[in-house]
Protein backbone atom coordinates (compact mmCIF):
# COMPACT_ATOMS: atom_id res chain seq x y z
CA UNK A 1 0.00 0.00 0.00
CA UNK A 2 1.37 3.42 -0.93
CA UNK A 3 1.62 6.25 1.57
CA UNK A 4 -1.18 8.82 1.24
CA UNK A 5 -1.12 12.27 2.72
CA UNK A 6 -4.06 14.34 4.01
CA UNK A 7 -3.97 17.33 1.69
CA UNK A 8 -7.51 17.85 0.52
CA UNK A 9 -9.60 20.60 2.05
CA UNK A 10 -13.33 20.99 1.37
CA UNK A 11 -12.96 18.69 -1.63
CA UNK A 12 -10.28 20.86 -3.25
CA UNK A 13 -6.99 19.22 -4.24
CA UNK A 14 -4.11 20.74 -2.29
CA UNK A 15 -0.43 19.86 -2.41
CA UNK A 16 1.75 19.56 0.68
CA UNK A 17 5.24 20.91 0.14
CA UNK A 18 8.74 19.61 0.61
CA UNK A 19 12.16 20.39 -0.77
CA UNK A 20 15.13 18.27 -1.62
CA UNK A 21 18.27 19.47 0.12
CA UNK A 22 19.74 19.66 -3.39
CA UNK A 23 17.98 23.02 -3.50
CA UNK A 24 20.14 24.02 -0.51
CA UNK A 25 23.46 22.87 -1.97
CA UNK A 26 25.00 26.35 -1.72
CA UNK A 27 24.24 26.54 2.01
CA UNK A 28 24.78 23.16 3.68
CA UNK A 29 28.53 22.76 3.33
CA UNK A 30 30.63 20.18 1.47
CA UNK A 31 29.08 17.66 -0.91
CA UNK A 32 30.44 14.19 -0.17
CA UNK A 33 30.11 12.32 -3.44
CA UNK A 34 30.36 8.52 -3.45
CA UNK A 35 32.19 6.97 -6.40
CA UNK A 36 33.24 3.45 -7.34
CA UNK A 37 36.98 2.79 -7.34
CA UNK A 38 37.54 0.14 -9.98
CA UNK A 39 41.06 -0.61 -8.72
CA UNK A 40 40.12 -1.23 -5.09
CA UNK A 41 36.67 -2.57 -5.96
CA UNK A 42 35.08 -0.42 -3.31
CA UNK A 43 33.28 2.84 -2.74
CA UNK A 44 35.15 5.99 -1.83
CA UNK A 45 34.19 9.56 -1.00
CA UNK A 46 35.29 12.63 -2.92
CA UNK A 47 34.45 15.94 -1.30
CA UNK A 48 33.35 19.03 -3.20
CA UNK A 49 33.64 22.28 -1.27
CA UNK A 50 30.49 24.33 -0.73
CA UNK A 51 29.89 27.15 1.76
CA UNK A 52 28.46 26.22 5.16
CA UNK A 53 25.77 28.76 6.01
CA UNK A 54 23.43 26.35 7.74
CA UNK A 55 23.78 23.11 9.66
CA UNK A 56 21.64 20.26 8.37
CA UNK A 57 20.19 19.85 11.85
CA UNK A 58 18.96 23.46 11.73
CA UNK A 59 17.19 23.01 8.39
CA UNK A 60 14.02 21.25 9.64
CA UNK A 61 13.02 24.20 11.82
CA UNK A 62 13.85 26.70 9.09
CA UNK A 63 11.87 24.62 6.58
CA UNK A 64 8.88 24.49 8.92
CA UNK A 65 9.01 28.26 9.33
CA UNK A 66 8.95 28.56 5.54
CA UNK A 67 5.75 26.58 5.18
CA UNK A 68 7.07 23.11 4.38
CA UNK A 69 5.65 19.86 5.72
CA UNK A 70 8.48 17.50 4.72
CA UNK A 71 12.13 17.36 3.72
CA UNK A 72 14.03 15.01 1.44
CA UNK A 73 17.72 14.81 2.33
CA UNK A 74 20.52 13.90 -0.10
CA UNK A 75 22.93 11.34 1.33
CA UNK A 76 25.97 13.37 0.28
CA UNK A 77 24.85 16.24 2.51
CA UNK A 78 24.69 14.13 5.67
CA UNK A 79 28.03 14.80 7.38
CA UNK A 80 28.11 11.67 9.54
CA UNK A 81 26.37 8.33 9.90
CA UNK A 82 27.47 7.90 13.51
CA UNK A 83 24.56 6.86 15.70
CA UNK A 84 24.87 10.00 17.81
CA UNK A 85 24.62 12.31 14.80
CA UNK A 86 21.68 10.40 13.31
CA UNK A 87 19.89 10.64 16.65
CA UNK A 88 20.53 14.39 16.65
CA UNK A 89 19.19 14.66 13.10
CA UNK A 90 16.09 12.69 14.06
CA UNK A 91 15.50 14.93 17.05
CA UNK A 92 15.76 18.04 14.85
CA UNK A 93 12.88 16.79 12.69
CA UNK A 94 10.80 15.82 15.70
CA UNK A 95 11.29 19.16 17.46
CA UNK A 96 10.31 21.02 14.27
CA UNK A 97 7.24 18.79 13.73
CA UNK A 98 8.23 18.20 10.11
CA UNK A 99 8.48 14.88 8.29
CA UNK A 100 11.73 13.30 7.12
CA UNK A 101 10.13 12.03 3.94
CA UNK A 102 13.06 10.51 2.04
CA UNK A 103 16.78 9.93 2.35
CA UNK A 104 17.95 10.31 -1.25
CA UNK A 105 20.92 8.05 -1.99
CA UNK A 106 22.49 9.31 -5.21
CA UNK A 107 25.00 6.49 -5.63
CA UNK A 108 24.79 2.83 -6.62
CA UNK A 109 24.53 0.61 -9.67
CA UNK A 110 22.35 -2.31 -8.69
CA UNK A 111 21.99 -3.10 -12.40
CA UNK A 112 25.73 -3.65 -12.95
CA UNK A 113 26.83 -6.85 -14.73
CA UNK A 114 29.88 -6.85 -12.44
CA UNK A 115 28.83 -9.11 -9.57
CA UNK A 116 31.40 -7.62 -7.20
CA UNK A 117 30.26 -4.07 -7.91
CA UNK A 118 26.58 -4.91 -7.71
CA UNK A 119 26.79 -6.84 -4.45
CA UNK A 120 29.04 -4.20 -2.91
CA UNK A 121 26.60 -1.45 -3.88
CA UNK A 122 23.67 -3.41 -2.49
CA UNK A 123 25.52 -3.75 0.82
CA UNK A 124 26.32 -0.03 0.71
CA UNK A 125 22.64 0.78 0.22
CA UNK A 126 21.70 -1.50 3.11
CA UNK A 127 23.94 0.67 5.26
CA UNK A 128 22.00 3.76 4.23
CA UNK A 129 18.71 2.01 4.95
CA UNK A 130 20.00 1.36 8.46
CA UNK A 131 21.03 5.02 8.74
CA UNK A 132 17.59 6.12 7.56
CA UNK A 133 15.92 4.01 10.23
CA UNK A 134 18.06 5.63 12.93
CA UNK A 135 17.39 9.12 11.57
CA UNK A 136 13.64 8.57 11.36
CA UNK A 137 13.27 8.77 7.58
CA UNK A 138 10.12 7.31 6.07
CA UNK A 139 11.90 6.09 2.93
CA UNK A 140 15.21 5.67 1.11
CA UNK A 141 15.43 6.48 -2.60
CA UNK A 142 17.57 3.95 -4.50
CA UNK A 143 18.85 4.58 -8.03
CA UNK A 144 17.52 1.81 -10.26
CA UNK A 145 20.74 1.56 -12.25
CA UNK A 146 23.44 3.11 -14.39
CA UNK A 147 23.26 0.68 -17.32
CA UNK A 148 21.65 1.58 -20.68
CA UNK A 149 17.87 1.81 -20.71
CA UNK A 150 17.55 -0.83 -23.44
CA UNK A 151 19.51 -3.48 -21.50
CA UNK A 152 16.92 -6.10 -20.56
CA UNK A 153 19.37 -8.08 -18.41
CA UNK A 154 20.25 -4.93 -16.46
CA UNK A 155 16.56 -4.24 -15.87
CA UNK A 156 16.13 -7.77 -14.51
CA UNK A 157 19.11 -7.34 -12.17
CA UNK A 158 17.75 -4.01 -10.98
CA UNK A 159 14.30 -5.42 -10.25
CA UNK A 160 15.77 -8.29 -8.27
CA UNK A 161 17.92 -5.94 -6.19
CA UNK A 162 15.07 -3.48 -5.60
CA UNK A 163 12.91 -6.28 -4.22
CA UNK A 164 15.79 -7.45 -2.02
CA UNK A 165 16.35 -3.93 -0.70
CA UNK A 166 12.62 -3.38 -0.18
CA UNK A 167 12.49 -6.44 2.06
CA UNK A 168 15.57 -5.26 3.96
CA UNK A 169 13.96 -1.87 4.45
CA UNK A 170 10.60 -3.27 5.51
CA UNK A 171 12.28 -5.25 8.27
CA UNK A 172 13.62 -1.92 9.59
CA UNK A 173 10.52 0.20 9.09
CA UNK A 174 11.87 2.04 6.04
CA UNK A 175 10.18 2.14 2.64
CA UNK A 176 12.50 1.68 -0.37
CA UNK A 177 11.53 3.80 -3.37
CA UNK A 178 13.15 4.48 -6.71
CA UNK A 179 12.90 7.28 -9.31
CA UNK A 180 13.02 8.08 -13.02
CA UNK A 181 16.67 9.01 -12.52
CA UNK A 182 19.92 8.00 -14.20
CA UNK A 183 20.47 5.93 -17.38
CA UNK A 184 18.50 2.74 -16.69
CA UNK A 185 15.25 4.69 -16.27
CA UNK A 186 15.97 7.30 -18.93
CA UNK A 187 13.02 6.22 -21.07
CA UNK A 188 9.38 5.80 -20.18
CA UNK A 189 9.57 2.22 -21.48
CA UNK A 190 12.44 1.15 -19.22
CA UNK A 191 11.12 2.97 -16.16
CA UNK A 192 7.61 1.56 -16.55
CA UNK A 193 9.00 -1.94 -17.10
CA UNK A 194 10.83 -1.74 -13.79
CA UNK A 195 7.85 -0.28 -11.94
CA UNK A 196 5.48 -2.90 -13.33
CA UNK A 197 7.90 -5.66 -12.29
CA UNK A 198 8.49 -4.52 -8.71
CA UNK A 199 4.86 -3.61 -8.09
CA UNK A 200 3.60 -1.65 -5.12
CA UNK A 201 6.43 -2.74 -2.81
CA UNK A 202 8.71 -0.15 -4.46
CA UNK A 203 6.97 3.15 -5.19
CA UNK A 204 8.64 5.83 -7.27
CA UNK A 205 9.59 9.46 -7.11
CA UNK A 206 8.48 11.30 -10.24
CA UNK A 207 10.95 13.97 -11.31
CA UNK A 208 9.53 16.42 -13.85
CA UNK A 209 13.02 17.33 -15.03
CA UNK A 210 14.25 13.80 -15.80
CA UNK A 211 11.82 12.86 -18.54
CA UNK A 212 12.55 13.20 -22.21
CA UNK A 213 10.41 16.18 -23.30
CA UNK A 214 8.25 14.06 -25.59
CA UNK A 215 7.53 11.58 -22.76
CA UNK A 216 7.00 13.98 -19.87
CA UNK A 217 3.20 14.21 -19.84
CA UNK A 218 2.71 10.48 -20.40
CA UNK A 219 5.38 9.67 -17.83
CA UNK A 220 3.75 11.77 -15.12
CA UNK A 221 0.36 10.27 -15.90
CA UNK A 222 1.77 6.73 -15.86
CA UNK A 223 3.64 7.16 -12.58
CA UNK A 224 1.00 9.09 -10.64
CA UNK A 225 -0.61 6.02 -9.08
CA UNK A 226 2.79 4.69 -7.97
CA UNK A 227 4.22 7.96 -6.66
CA UNK A 228 5.96 8.41 -3.33
CA UNK A 229 6.72 12.08 -3.97
CA UNK A 230 7.01 14.51 -6.86
CA UNK A 231 10.20 16.40 -7.69
CA UNK A 232 8.72 19.59 -9.08
CA UNK A 233 11.63 20.98 -11.06
CA UNK A 234 10.26 23.64 -13.40
CA UNK A 235 11.58 24.72 -16.75
CA UNK A 236 12.74 28.31 -17.04
CA UNK A 237 12.02 30.78 -19.82
CA UNK A 238 14.81 32.80 -21.50
CA UNK A 239 14.15 35.73 -19.14
CA UNK A 240 14.83 33.48 -16.14
CA UNK A 241 11.21 33.17 -15.03
CA UNK A 242 9.47 29.87 -14.38
CA UNK A 243 7.51 28.43 -17.30
CA UNK A 244 4.19 28.62 -15.48
CA UNK A 245 2.17 27.24 -18.38
CA UNK A 246 4.15 24.01 -18.56
CA UNK A 247 4.17 23.66 -14.77
CA UNK A 248 0.40 24.06 -14.71
CA UNK A 249 0.01 21.26 -17.27
CA UNK A 250 2.13 18.90 -15.17
CA UNK A 251 0.21 19.71 -11.99
CA UNK A 252 -3.12 19.27 -13.76
CA UNK A 253 -2.11 15.75 -14.79
CA UNK A 254 -1.36 14.90 -11.16
CA UNK A 255 -4.64 16.38 -9.97
CA UNK A 256 -6.64 14.57 -12.64
CA UNK A 257 -4.96 11.30 -11.63
CA UNK A 258 -5.79 11.90 -7.96
CA UNK A 259 -2.12 12.04 -6.96
CA UNK A 260 -1.82 13.64 -3.53
CA UNK A 261 1.77 12.92 -2.49
CA UNK A 262 4.13 15.72 -1.39
CA UNK A 263 5.68 18.05 -3.94
CA UNK A 264 9.41 18.56 -3.43
CA UNK A 265 10.45 21.85 -4.98
CA UNK A 266 13.73 21.67 -6.88
CA UNK A 267 15.15 25.17 -7.30
CA UNK A 268 18.28 26.07 -9.24
CA UNK A 269 18.06 29.85 -9.06
CA UNK A 270 17.57 32.61 -6.50
CA UNK A 271 19.49 35.26 -4.62
CA UNK A 272 18.93 33.56 -1.26
CA UNK A 273 18.28 29.96 -0.36
CA UNK A 274 14.55 30.56 0.05
CA UNK A 275 13.44 33.21 -2.46
CA UNK A 276 13.16 30.92 -5.49
CA UNK A 277 11.69 28.08 -3.43
CA UNK A 278 9.07 30.45 -2.03
CA UNK A 279 8.34 31.82 -5.50
CA UNK A 280 7.76 28.35 -6.97
CA UNK A 281 5.66 27.30 -3.97
CA UNK A 282 3.50 30.41 -4.30
CA UNK A 283 3.06 29.79 -8.02
CA UNK A 284 2.04 26.17 -7.51
CA UNK A 285 -0.49 27.23 -4.87
CA UNK A 286 -2.42 29.32 -7.40
CA UNK A 287 -2.14 27.04 -10.43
Amino acid sequence: MLFRYPNKKDGVHMFSFSISTWSMRQSLGPLRWTIWNEETKNQEIREEWKPQELELTDLPMEAKQNGLSYLEVCHFQIPSTDASYLAELRASFESASIGFLTLLVDYGDISSPDNIRRESDIAYLCGWIEAAAKAGATAVRVVAGEQPADDAAAIARSCSALKQLALYGAERGVRVVTENFRPLTATLSSWSTIMNNVGSIVPTIIDFGNFQPSEKANGISHGASMAHSIHAKPNYLPDGSVDANELAIMLRILKDRGCNVPLSIIADKGETRWDQIDAIKSLISVL
